[in-house]
């Protein structure tokens, strides 16, 4: 049955972020995500879980100034060291907030860097950050994102994520699957979920284009949850879309699976 968790950084943004956990689990919803739980009290943010009945099932490792565009430092080469402490940092958090999987934003790949250098600190980085997290018994995903909504961005195909995973070499380093990235980038959404299945530990959603609530674009959302459902899929699918006119209001594609 397919599990959906509210991302709450794109969902309830009428209230204020504190207050999302019980709009949320108001409207039926059992798990939550979000891009960074940093700027918060990880102790009143587990409150807030634990009040509301709620899982917390994905936040990001670290991504540098994400307000100064951005996006994830684990392609940069002169940020090593920030991102290890990151590391330590996620690890902090999902302890506390009893989040058993962590998704890194690899970043936009730097100009006038050499392409080789770029994945081989990626490659590293991952290597680091999946031997920490295992050793806190927590997944550590990597996740490939559009380079429409995200110019430059270093990770965009599932084959390229493929192949720095084999580089990686670890066994605790899955995709993150987002559905609404990868409709933009190659389509074949169906058949490369069911090919890369054991790889996937997490997926999200949005309709295209728009990036809004399912039905509201070209994806046939209906089709694809009965056919995740049917390859055996037990994880998540995090609701990461813009409401197209209210949260609470837009959820009629979700019901009967809330």
């Amino acid at each position: 049955m397919t599990k959906l968790a509210a991302n709450l950084t794109m969902l309830y943004n009428e209230v204020d972020f504190m207050d999302r956990f019980a709009a949320a689990a108001k409207d039926g919803f059992k798990g939550v995500e979000y891009l960074f739980p940093y700027a918060y009290d990880k102790n009143e943010l587990a409150d807030k879980l634990k009040q509301n009945g709620l899982t917390q099932v994905l936040h990001n490792l670290p991504a540098g100034d994400w307000a100064g565009g951005e996006r994830g430092i684990a392609c940069l080469p002169d940020r090593v060291s920030e991102f290890q402490d990151g590391v330590g940092k996620a690890i902090e958090y999902a302890t506390a907030l009893g989040c058993k999987q962590v998704n890194c934003l690899t970043g936009i790949s730097p100009k006038g860097v050499d392409a080789d250098k770029v994945t081989q600190t990626v490659v590293d980085n991952l290597k680091f950050a999946a031997d920490k997290l295992k050793a806190a018994g927590i997944k550590l995903l990597a996740e490939h994102i559009n380079t429409y909504d995200i110019p430059g961005f270093y990770l965009n195909r599932t084959s390229q994520v493929l192949d720095v995973f084999k580089a990686v070499g670890s066994d605790n380093l899955y995709i993150q699957y987002d559905i609404y990235h990868m409709q933009r980038m190659e389509g074949e959404l169906a058949n490369t979920i069911k090919a890369n299945l054991p790889r996937i530990a997490h997926m999200q959603l949005a309709d295209n284009p728009g990036r809004n609530e399912p039905g509201t674009g070209e994806i046939n959302y209906d089709f694809l949850f009965k056919f995740i459902d049917g390859l055996g899929y037990d994880g998540w699918i995090g609701c990461e879309y813009k409401p197209a006119n209210g949260t609470t209001a837009g959820l009629g594609w979700a019901k009967g699976l809330l």
